[in-house]
């Protein structure tokens, strides 16, 4: 794999590090890598949960590289492009992918860096850590998760400061409002990360699958549809996990006071 995204396996975690000085710019072949890296973490079985970072501490990513950018000879739409599986920077739109990612931010996230951190579904930032979307003063938009998910995670207007005048928001604004998780000292960030990886990982993995699936495909629908879709039998996760063996040994393992051994069937 590029040198630019590095992997590691821990048990049931993926760690995928975010490696290419100095800003960790993102070019379409390190958004294939990273594209890879999640396609890894989806159809392994024995992968439960992901964890994506950055090399160094003063920059997560600068986003997209506007340089390797204007010299693609490629015309039209950035979207019609190929950045791989997953489309920007692997993650912004991979919707089958049922295992929890954890961000932990080390540094600026910034535009391009912020939509990959904020696809994730738990964000864990230093405390030095600053988020900002720069676009729109170049002229271009924040289209991989910029417009579709922070005005989801931020209040409106806040969002909108953030959009139309770039201004940057500090780890503990982005905690208060909601946009990440914690902020915990740099020291502690991989750590926090992997103990909360590790947590995660120890349930059982087509529980956590069924939850991640069952959310994204009841978003922006009302309580009653949800049910109706959940219900519905047209979930495959949800489906095999409310039918496994897992479950059954959870429910086992409650009753006699025991650790559950999860199996993931």
């Amino acid at each position: 794999m590029n040198e630019a995204v590095r992997t590691e396996r821990r048990g049931h975690v993926l760690v995928v590090t975010l490696d290419r000085p100095k800003v960790n710019a993102i070019d379409r072949e390190t958004s294939h890598r990273l594209g890879e890296a999640f396609v890894l973490l989806r159809d392994d079985p024995a992968l439960r949960v992901g964890i994506v970072t950055a090399a160094g501490e003063r920059i997560f990513s600068a986003g997209w590289d506007l340089k390797a950018a204007a010299a693609d000879s490629d015309s039209g739409k950035w979207w019609d492009q190929d950045y791989g599986p997953g489309a920007f920077a692997g993650l912004t739109e991979l919707w089958d992918l049922n295992k929890p990612v954890i961000a932990a931010i080390n540094g600026l996230a910034l535009g391009g860096g912020l939509e990959l951190a904020i696809a994730c579904d738990l964000l864990i930032a230093a405390d030095h850590v600053e988020f900002a979307l720069p676009e729109l003063p170049i002229g271009i938009l924040p289209d991989s998760g910029g417009l579709q998910r922070v005005p989801r995670r931020l209040p409106y207007n806040i969002a909108m400061e953030m959009l139309l005048l770039g201004r940057r928001m500090g780890a503990e604004e982005a905690r208060h409002f909601g946009m990440i998780n914690a902020v915990v000292p740099k020291a502690e960030l991989m750590p926090t990360a992997l103990a909360w990886a590790d947590k995660i990982a120890s349930g059982a993995p087509l529980t956590i699958q069924a939850v991640k699936e069952s959310l994204r495909v009841t978003e922006g629908v009302g309580v009653r549809e949800a049910f109706r879709i959940i219900r519905g039998g047209t979930l495959p996760a949800y489906e095999r996990a409310i039918a496994s063996d897992d479950a059954k040994e959870g429910v086992r393992a409650f009753a006699e006071k025991r650790p559950a051994n999860f199996k993931g069937r």
